[in-house]
């Protein structure tokens, strides 16, 4: 069974979903019908709701264990291949988005281990269930709201490329494909690289490597700049940068600021020319171990555009770089 518990029918006469098919119909010209075919035929799944709650009690997060589960060699040997196979289109993406091609083999990467996993729930039973019935948290109206505008935008995406609803599936958030775009990114970023007149995301490796660098490119990607700069291992330093984390993703201050409060870093840069670089503290606290810090450039904050995690975010760009040097 390919997932645990699922309950067929529940959208067929449901509150919820009438009012969505309502506006669907209103706002974007869907044949009532049709809606009402496919929202009897979706299926809640309580799994995607176990899914996507958050633990009931919450561990302290380990950035040692989070990296080793993507920077291993299992991942890195997938990543040759990958960039091996795909050279051509890599190259052409970052000549023509700016963006690395170790930075997309290593979003690709994590994401799916370059397509092998790209899930196995059906998108429109994911979003259903999270549009719909959306587990009882603090945040649940504002998450409610995000899977409706997904649910929106994937039925949209479906008539717009003339795509099966049943046919597509995703992660348990309704993430799809090689790079796990979610249906409002598949509308605004992905598009046909490989030239064959569609956008595929699920079979093509080029049509992803060019929607993740254009993804990038268009969230501010400053080609040829430095995605995190180290800092050095002094208790001084150390001590400043952890006054200084305070979890925002955007580069709130300059490394001027930094440096004159005695923070060292352990990069060859010339502090003359990068003083007025924006920078953000990156902590990465692992439990019983001492937190390790890093500065974040602006290239680091836009790779938090594809997920909000500093460990997502540092994961990727490690593994790309890993996979770089494995390139030889």
């Amino acid at each position: 069974m390919r997932e645990e518990e699922i309950e067929p029918g529940r959208y067929r006469d449901n509150p919820k979903s009438r009012a969505f098919i309502d506006e669907m119909v209103a706002r974007h010209g869907f044949a009532r019908q049709t809606l009402e075919g496919w929202f009897g035929q979706a299926v809640y799944s309580s799994t995607v709701v176990r899914l996507i709650m958050p633990p009931a009690t919450p561990g302290r997060k380990s950035w040692r264990t989070y990296r080793s589960r993507f920077i291993e060699p299992i991942r890195i040997n997938a990543g040759v291949r990958f960039w091996q196979q795909n050279r051509e289109a890599l190259r052409r993406a970052e000549a023509e988005f700016g963006v690395p091609a170790s930075v997309i083999v290593g979003i690709i990467g994590v994401e799916t281990i370059y397509g092998r996993d790209m899930g196995t729930f059906r998108v429109i039973d994911s979003l259903s269930t999270l549009a719909f019935d959306y587990p009882d948290v603090p945040n649940r109206e504002a998450r409610t709201t995000l899977f409706r505008n997904q649910l929106t935008d994937y039925l949209l995406w479906c008539r717009d490329t003339n795509t099966d609803v049943f046919s597509v599936l995703g992660s348990f958030a309704g993430a799809v494909g090689i790079p796990q775009f979610m249906p409002t990114s598949l509308r605004e970023y992905a598009i046909d690289y490989d030239g064959d007149g569609r956008i595929d995301l699920r079979s093509s490796a080029t049509d992803a490597i060019g929607s993740v660098a254009r993804f990038l490119q268009l969230h501010g990607w400053e080609p040829g700049r430095p995605v995190v700069w180290r800092i050095a291992a002094d208790e001084g330093s150390r001590g400043i940068a952890a006054a200084a984390a305070d979890g925002e993703p955007w580069p709130t201050r300059t490394l001027n600021q930094l440096l004159k409060a005695g923070l060292r870093v352990d990069e060859p840069i010339e502090p003359t020319r990068e003083g007025e670089t924006g920078v953000l503290v990156v902590d990465l606290p692992t439990p019983g171990e001492t937190t390790d810090y890093m500065l974040g450039l602006r290239n680091f904050y836009v790779l938090t555009r594809y997920n909000r995690s500093f460990f997502y975010a540092l994961a990727v760009y490690q593994l790309g770089e890993a996979v770089k040097a494995a390139m030889g």
